[in-house]
């Protein structure tokens, strides 16, 4: 075999060894954060709905790049997760900037506003960051709600399929970013603004 082939086998088996500590990872009970959604305030507890498992995706905002491409891939799957999970994205932008974004992007699952509160601050995927971008897998039980797993998004990830797209092209996280055509620049770029479109 070729050293790449040895290390695609590699990176399988770490994949699988993850899964299967994730799945060992002992949930931790939180408490039941308010968010601000296009009706009005929701409840952590009530974004489950009707379901047990609840993925909630923490999006910079509307001044990321990334974190709309990872919108944007995980939008693919809404139907695939839906059928039985409940998942809904997050961002400090207020309802009315989220469904601009949203409809512009044909973005299917619900968002709502942390609004830069508590929630950020307390279920961050960062420690020490109060506005990275990732995903939380919160379960429940009865009203009760522990958070389960935790990553982080950023470039090269295994949760974007960009990334392994572009390096079958020999292309590097620092040789590509994300641009948008209908994009509006906003006045400060959370995402660091290198390689802005002219």
């Amino acid at each position: 075999m070729s050293e790449l082939s040895d290390a695609e086998t590699e990176l399988y088996q770490l994949t699988q060894q993850v899964a299967q500590l994730r799945r060992a990872q002992k949930p931790v009970a939180v408490k039941d954060y308010t968010f601000n959604g296009p009706q009005g305030d929701v409840t952590l507890l009530s974004l489950f709905g009707d379901k047990t498992v609840l993925f909630v995706i923490h999006n910079m905002g509307q001044a990321c790049r990334y974190c709309t491409l990872w919108a944007d891939g995980l939008n693919g799957f809404v139907a695939h997760i839906e059928s039985e999970f409940a998942l809904v994205l997050v961002s400090k932008d207020d309802p009315q900037t989220q469904r601009r974004i949203s409809n512009a992007r044909g973005w299917r699952f619900l968002s709502v506003s942390h609004g830069g509160g508590e929630y950020i601050k307390e279920q961050t995927v960062n420690a020490g960051s109060d506005n990275a971008p990732g995903v939380v897998c919160y379960v429940r039980e009865g009203s009760n709600i522990f958070r389960k797993n935790s990553a982080q998004f950023g470039p090269g990830d295994e949760f974007c399929s960009q990334w392994n797209l572009l390096s079958l092209a020999g292309v590097s996280t620092a040789d590509w970013t994300p641009q948008f055509g209908y994009w509006t620049r906003p006045a400060v770029m959370d995402d660091g603004g290198e390689n802005l479109p002219d």
